[in-house]
């Protein structure tokens, strides 16, 4: 059997020129990176915007598990039915962060026969989105220790510096720092620390933006810290003449990456923040722009509809005015397994309804969110494997057909587009339906009250609660003039509470909020929940000790 790598090593690959005029994209429109990549000039994008929307489709999952879901590659796989079946059809994917291609997680190309290419451009710097954006948000950090270290005008108060370096890498060795030793040429010694580049607010940023204008307005707009007076009053990058800058190094990512699937679809990779810790989905001006392109978008957020899907739904379309028209919960057999109980090694031991039975609680939940509390129509596609049994099938689309979910096995790994054809149809069909889209909360609820609908309804928790200084800081937000804004949850994505380890669909567990955090510039607070990590570390293996290059440039063990 062949590899990710190797499948898409013997792709045959089209002049990205061709997919773009595929989508009526002129040349002059065009930024290439080599021959198989593109952006798309922004000054294009402003030309389109008189075009009507296509159908913008979600694709979501269940928790997800080590046994795997694969909703990357059902993404892919989608698109291509799609365009199999005569619809013109674009995916819209994030881009993946070299902290997971290096660690344990994988890359974010899809897999098998649904991939996007070329794969291992993507999955290794890519345009150099991120660079750029671990550049912006690095310089406002420069920028605010030289500016204490020349006098500190604007009176920062050192203990509240609310501004962390980023890098894109998982290395936990640089969750808490110290920087500026060495002496007073060096600065003011102060703890610090990095977060990984995807939980960046830059990056939040940079996917909310619409236009440059509004980039280098949400940057300057960053609280980087407050100052030592009593009224501990907020310094923005703004203060610091530093918003220019950033924009300036964030103005040639900012235009959307064009590329293609192995079956030569349309595929924009734009933006890519993690939906554990940040908001997880692609750009907003990728999706627009694909919108106005095509006929069907095919979009994905990340990890499980209780987290990904929530902060796609209450924050990216709430800020861009966006409604999906339908969702596709990706599913395997195998992960509900997982979530009935049995052990990752145990997985391969064939048939077990029993298990099946109890991790069907997980999906069951997840589909309950998105029809009821999102108000969307659903499919549920089963992503195919060979030890897939008719009767762990049959029991699982018996278990969903009250919940007005059609359960549909999908082959696209094996078979690309035409392995997802039903799925394709069946999307189309829900496409055309009216639906009743529906936000989890009203934005003028209070801040708290708003994270308790979150847990109430979409985790199935009874409560949340936070110790006194989380809920002054929570408070003090309110009441300074921050309380319309969206809250982004900071929580395990193996879960429905806040413990990693507790599968299926627990309910009635407490969420506890245990750090606030203000993005000002991405209009969002951030609450983080749990035992929950803004710098991954790599595990004991890492994947980089499988990756290689021969002689030749030739790359192997890339998944």
């Amino acid at each position: 059997m062949l590899s990710d790598i190797e499948i898409a090593q013997k792709a045959k690959v089209k002049p990205i020129a061709e997919i773009a005029k595929k989508l009526g994209i002129p040349e002059s429109a065009m930024v290439p990176y080599g021959h198989t990549k593109a952006k798309i000039a922004l000054d294009y994008i402003d030309t389109l915007k008189s075009k009507p929307d296509g159908k913008l489709i979600l694709v979501t999952a269940i928790s997800p598990t080590p046994a795997g879901e694969g909703k990357t590659t059902t993404t892919v796989g989608l698109g291509d039915a799609l365009n199999h079946i005569g619809k013109k059809a674009i995916v819209c994917l994030r881009e993946p962060s070299l902290g997971p291609v290096f660690g344990m997680k994988g890359g974010a190309a899809g897999g098998g026969y649904a991939q996007v290419v070329p794969m291992e451009d993507i999955n290794l710097h890519f345009t150099g989105d991120f660079g750029a954006i671990q550049l912006a948000n690095n310089l406002l950090a420069a920028m605010i220790d030289n500016h204490i270290n020349h006098g500190n005008e604007l009176n920062f108060d050192v203990r509240r510096i609310a501004w962390k370096r980023v890098l894109d890498m998982n290395d936990r060795a640089l969750r808490q720092i110290t920087v500026a030793l060495g002496g007073p040429a060096n600065g003011f010694p102060r703890e610090d620390g990095f977060d990984i580049v995807v939980a960046s607010e830059v990056m939040a940023i940079f996917c909310l933006s619409t236009s440059l204008k509004d980039l280098k307005e949400r940057l300057g707009n960053i609280v980087c810290g407050y100052t030592k007076d009593k009224e501990q009053k907020p310094i923005l990058a703004k203060d610091l003449k530093t918003h220019g800058a950033m924009a300036a190094l964030l103005k040639d990512a900012l235009a959307p990456n064009l590329v293609q699937t192995l079956e030569h679809s349309p595929a924009f990779i734009h933006g890519g923040p993690f939906a554990n810790i940040a908001h997880g989905c692609n750009s907003v001006l990728a999706t627009q722009t694909a919108l106005k392109l095509g006929d069907y978008v095919v979009t994905e957020a990340g990890f499980g509809a209780d987290l990904g899907a929530e902060k796609f739904i209450d924050i990216k379309c709430r800020k861009a005015g966006l409604k999906p028209a339908a969702v596709v919960l990706v599913a395997t057999i195998r992960a509900l397994k997982y979530h009935g109980g049995i052990e990752v090694k145990e997985l391969s031991k064939g048939e077990n309804l029993e298990a099946l039975a109890k991790g069907i609680t997980n999906i069951e939940r997840h589909v309950n969110n998105i029809r009821n509390n999102y108000g969307l129509p659903c499919v549920v596609a089963i992503n195919h494997r060979t030890e897939d049994t008719d009767a762990e099938v049959k029991l699982l689309q018996d278990k969903l057909a009250h919940h007005g979910a059609k359960v549909i096995l999908a082959r696209h790994w094996a078979e690309g587009g035409k392995g997802a054809v039903d799925v394709a149809k069946e999307v189309v069909r829900l496409c055309e339906e009216p639906n009743d889209f529906k936000f989890v909360y009203d934005e003028q609820l209070p801040l708290w009250d708003k994270m308790k609908a979150i847990a109430t309804k979409i985790y199935g928790a009874s409560d949340i609660t936070a110790d006194s200084k989380i809920r002054a800081q929570i408070k003090k937000l309110q009441e300074g003039g921050y309380g319309h804004y969206p809250i982004c949850v900071a929580k395990t994505q193996y879960s429905f509470s806040t413990d990693a380890a507790l599968r299926g669909a627990p309910s009635g567990h407490v969420v506890n909020i245990r750090e606030v955090r203000l993005a000002a510039g991405a209009e969002f607070i951030v609450l983080v929940c749990g035992d929950i990590m803004t710098m991954p570390g790599l595990p004991k293996v890492p994947s980089a000790c499988s990756i290689d290059i021969d002689d030749t440039g030739k790359i192997t063990g890339l998944f």
